[in-house]
């Protein structure tokens, strides 16, 4: 529930009560300061409340974005201010302020001459300036076009009448429901439509959570068609997955459109896109091995790649977050001018192969060729894709200062370094060194255990969980300083190329019937894991509780326990069974804790506005 009070009773033919009640809010009016401390003091501490002045003219959809939106405890447009429980006492202190102030107006007058008290005396602006004051995180929401005001005249509330009636508000709305900053596919060949999607589930009563689970029936469906090996399976598996990813863009349209963020959709909006693509890799290998072909290898790469490319992305956004109007030199200043030049934009982006353009070409060459072309293709693609922006950002980090606040605590979790990394950081602990060293220690132990695991006959050998020793010793000391060096950020993807690629490498030569499809399951209950931790961190909430990664044996526990168990049962189903049961306890222990977290009061109520993923 949630409450609006009035500051004093509304001009005649004012429609603020109104639109107050289709946003939801049950309205109350108050009498000057002295009547708003009991108005707020008679609603439930559990409640939303908003403080409105009655004059207020302008949008309905400039008080759904100033007072409705739950992923901000307190938030404010021209006329109006809004808390959330949490925010209840600053509110209450800021009136405290302006009651002793004598700020305050008169409100009676308000509803018999709108001139009568100046629009500076608007008790709700001098609210927001007071919480702003006290040091409350008060959000005001961009309006663009929109309109929001507080006339102190006749005339000046006919021009704001006016105003309103000449801009289209449901067309606005429909604008900013799209993503402002997505991939030529998405916004040029899906979300002009789309949206209108998410208008009509909007006004059927629909939520973005239903979309989102249509979505991954959709796609899952899509997969079970690619898993039957036919062209007609395959045809009707692209047409599906393109279907799927229309959902995909109107359940965050939706969201946008209507205003409902929530733990659980943030939750599902974060993993739900990664488990439709992979279990689409997985149908197509199963429609592969049905004609007679093995590409479980390409599918695990193909996942392995696109995580990778992710936890790029992610580190380096954590290490470098983007500073209000850029930072000159280098790649920044090219990719700056290169903005000026409007092509070059839609170029750019496409390069990178977010999810539009990545699922449209997967869809194509489903329907047109065969699964080994289609993940040939893919991983060409993506592997071109890492490679540009990987090194975009390696430029930039050799002019950007490393240090940024949370830095260090979000590059550590994003590490996963279990209880040997650490024990061995413990043991020998180290300066922070050159802006090089950690990243050294860790490509360092990432290419001695891949390069050794390549090596004929080593593979399956006890001298793999050698190279898995030293893998472990390389990470600990690479984690044995803060992670706050400018290209620290790398710690992140160098591990996980080398605990995803250790599955894949030991799985392929074992020659082990059912090894590959294990080692997939393998890599995707861990990016699961790494997805989760990257959510919570945008979130604000941290990375997930330290007892999670020491019962998961971190990255380097994982690639000790795959190379014994590849050790062992070299020639046997042993190895197979072994990974099958890493991933079903890595699965159940993730699972388990991201759903207690997402599904509990204290998990933050966000929505991924960021890069196309």
């Amino acid at each position: 529930m949630s409450t609006a009070i009035l500051t004093g009773p509304p001009p005649p033919g004012s429609p603020v009560e109104h639109d107050l009640r289709e946003l939801g809010f049950s309205v109350r009016v108050a009498d000057g300061t002295a009547g708003l401390t009991q108005a707020l003091d008679a609603v439930p501490a559990a409640e939303r409340v908003a403080v409105v002045d009655p004059r207020f003219v302008g949008h309905r959809h400039s008080l759904r974005l100033g007072l409705t939106d739950p992923r901000f405890d307190a938030a404010a447009v021209p006329g109006a201010v809004t808390v959330l429980p949490r925010e209840r006492g600053a509110l209450a202190g800021a009136l405290t302020a302006v009651a002793a102030s004598g700020a305050g107006h008169a409100p009676e007058a308000a509803g018999r001459t709108v001139a009568a008290p100046p629009a500076a005396g608007c008790l709700a602006d001098r609210l927001a300036t007071g919480l702003d004051a006290a040091g409350t995180r008060l959000h005001r929401p961009e309006l663009g076009t929109l309109v929001a005001a507080v006339p102190a005249s006749e005339a000046e509330r006919a021009r704001a009448e006016a105003a309103v009636a000449a801009v289209d508000e449901e067309a606005v709305r429909l604008r900013s429901a799209v993503k402002s900053r997505d991939g030529f596919f998405t916004t040029h060949c899906i979300s002009p439509y789309s949206r209108y999607l998410a208008r009509w589930c909007a006004r059927r009563g629909l939520t973005p959570n239903q979309v989102t689970t249509a979505s991954l029936i959709t796609a899952l469906i899509a997969a079970g068609c690619a898993a039957t090996g036919t062209r007609g399976g395959f045809v009707a598996a692209g047409l599906l997955l393109l279907a799927s990813f229309v959902l995909d863009c109107a359940d965050g349209q939706l969201a946008r459109y209507s205003l409902q963020y929530s733990t659980l959709g943030a939750w599902l909006d974060a993993t739900f896109d990664r488990a439709k693509e992979y279990a689409y890799y997985a149908g197509l290998a199963l429609g592969a091995a049905r004609g007679g072909d093995d590409v479980w290898a390409l599918a695990l790469g193909a996942m392995i790649l696109q995580t990778c490319r992710h936890i790029v992305d992610f580190a380096f956004n954590e290490a470098h977050p983007p500073a209000p109007g850029g930072t000159s030199g280098g790649a920044t200043a090219l990719s700056g001018r290169l903005d000026r030049i409007g092509w070059t934009v839609w170029v750019r982006r496409m390069i990178v192969l977010p999810i539009g353009e990545r699922w449209a070409l997967i869809a194509v060459l489903t329907a047109l060729t065969t699964p080994r072309i289609t993940f040939t293709v893919l991983l060409i693609a993506g592997g071109l894709a890492g490679c540009y922006t990987t090194a975009g950002r390696l430029l930039r980090s050799r002019r950007l200062p490393g240090g940024a606040p949370g830095t260090a605590a979000a590059l550590t979790g994003l590490a996963d370094s279990g209880p040997l990394a650490e024990g061995v950081a413990r043991l020998r602990p180290r300066a922070a060194g050159s802006s090089r060293t950690a990243p050294l220690w860790a490509m360092t132990g990432t290419a001695l255990l891949l390069g050794l695991l390549l090596l004929p006959g080593v593979a399956g050998s006890w001298t793999a969980l050698a190279a898995a020793g030293l893998y472990a010793l390389c990470a600990g000391r690479a984690v044995a300083a803060e992670p706050v060096r400018p290209f620290d950020w790398l710690l992140p993807p160098l591990f996980r190329c080398g605990e995803y690629l250790t599955f894949l490498v030991l799985a392929a030569d074992s020659g082990v019937n059912g090894a590959l499809p294990a080692a997939f399951f393998v890599v995707a209950a861990c990016a699961y894991h790494h997805y989760d931790t990257v959510y919570r961190l945008r979130g604000g909430a941290g990375a997930p509780p330290r007892r999670l990664v020491l019962a998961t044996g971190g990255h380097e526990g994982r690639v000790l326990v795959a190379c014994a168990a590849a050790a062992l049962w070299a020639d046997g189903q042993g190895f197979t069974t072994a990974l099958a049961v890493l991933g079903g306890a890595t699965a159940l222990l993730v699972l388990g804790e991201s759903i207690r977290f997402w599904v509990s009061s204290q998990a933050p109520a966000v929505h991924d506005e960021g890069e196309p993923a």
